[in-house]
């Protein structure tokens, strides 16, 4: 299989041949960590092959996958990744940091993170002859897998709890995916899809349980390496500060995994610090973390960032690994300010989902407690697109003004308005 050699249990370290069809580990359930051969990369490639490369996508890469590129050229499979990071320097100096990068994720095909891993996991569907993908999801999974399923001709069956956000299960039926609402939140989804994939020889998508997931994720951290650290960050000592929001922990874990893929291939100087950030309301990683655990002991989720409100986050041991091996940490935030998040960044021309403004007020407490000082570089990912959660935005940024359609009337506003 080349550079792809297998599996390694992220609990136990129990080691799984390339060609092992299993999703966990069968010892103790771990989650899968996907093992490259570092040695046979590093000797085929190296940093400038990638930097030189024309392809505007997370297929960029591919020397780095377990997967090959599928096809599918001019399609949105083929369009995930390689989004924007914009530079914030009035807002780093507002926040009290040397930099500020923003990665926003809200310009991918179906408009999140989550196309990374869909965009790999269907081209692992190809490899393996899977005609159809399930998965469970509050909006943004179901969307990504959805969307890049119809790019590709692929069957794609989403459970999603009855509660998701209105626009996304739209978006899951605009992509013509089967979609099946369960009367209860995330977790019952997630446990129906595992039980339904089994009984009928489904291949499960699940974050954190199926291992390609985190592959697809890590791309985020490859681009953060070539458009951040290697162009603005490659003659400092200083590690880059990266803010995420964590829900079920998969993007937080899979971001880690490609920092480590780069460190372990020599083409990382150093490791970025990476921060978690988590609502109060959906806190069980945060709560581990403080107390110096991986034990993950489940909550009830109330946060109204669907996409972070999860009571067992399904890769919650390397979540909090991604945190403890790095120097970083994990913040917890009230629910209400993340609404301030999405009218500040708003500001600055990026339209946040309530999750990446959740990253952004993270990063706020942070310089506020001291864990960010000053001198200090930033990134806030922005999982997503504001336009997942216009209800959110709505209650952000209050109702425009309505006037008479008269010059009086104008002026009369123009002489009130604050």
């Amino acid at each position: 299989m080349g550079k792809f050699s297998g599996y390694r249990c992220s609990i136990c370290g129990k080691e799984y041949d390339h060609s092992y069809s299993g999703y966990v580990c069968t010892a103790d359930g771990g989650n899968l960590n996907v093992v490259l051969d570092y040695d046979a990369i590093r000797k085929a490639y190296k940093p400038q092959d990638i930097f030189a490369s024309q392809e505007s996508s997370l297929w960029r890469y591919e020397p780095l996958l377990p997967v090959n590129d599928p096809g599918f050229e001019g399609t949105p499979l083929h369009s995930a990744g390689w989004t924007p990071v914009y530079r914030l320097d009035k807002l780093a100096e507002k926040v009290g940091v040397n930099s500020l990068w923003v990665k926003d994720e809200g310009r991918n095909p179906t408009a999140s993170f989550k196309d990374r891993a869909s965009a790999i996991l269907i081209a692992r569907a190809k490899e393996i002859n899977a005609p159809t993908i399930v998965t469970a999801s509050t909006g943004n999974a179901g969307a990504a897998l959805a969307g890049m399923a119809a790019a590709s001709g692929w069957h794609a069956i989403i459970f999603a709890p009855k509660s998701a956000p209105p626009a996304k299960i739209s978006q899951l039926l605009v992509f013509g995916a089967e979609v099946i609402l369960v009367d209860g939140n995330y977790d019952s989804a997630f446990d129906l899809s595992v039980a339904a994939a089994e009984k009928y020889g489904w291949y499960c998508r699940n974050t954190g349980y199926n291992a390609f997931t985190v592959e697809g994720k890590k791309t985020g951290a490859f681009e953060i390496w070539e458009q951040v650290i290697a162009k603005s960050l490659k003659d400092t000592d200083k590690p880059l500060n990266v803010f995420i929001s964590v829900g079920d922990g998969n993007i937080i874990s899979g971001i880690h995994k490609g920092f480590i893929d780069l460190f372990e291939l020599g083409w990382l100087p150093r490791m970025p610090r990476i921060f978690g950030v988590q609502s109060e309301k959906s806190a069980a990683v945060y709560q581990a973390w403080a107390k110096n655990s991986e034990e993950i002991i489940p909550v009830h989720a109330t946060t109204f960032a669907d996409s972070i409100s999860v009571d067992l986050p399904r890769d919650g041991v390397r979540a909090v690994r991604a945190a403890t091996q790095t120097g970083g940490a994990y913040l917890a935030v009230p629910d209400e300010i993340i609404y301030s998040g999405i009218s500040e960044l708003g500001k600055y021309g990026i339209f946040a989902e309530p999750a990446g403004a959740t990253a952004y007020v993270g990063m706020q407490k942070a310089v506020e407690s001291g864990l960010i000082g000053a001198d200090d570089d930033v990134l806030v990912v922005n999982t997503g697109s504001g336009l997942k959660d216009i209800r959110s935005a709505m209650v952000a940024t209050g109702e425009a003004a309505v006037i008479e359609p008269t010059m009086d009337a104008l002026t009369k506003y123009l002489e009130n308005r604050k």
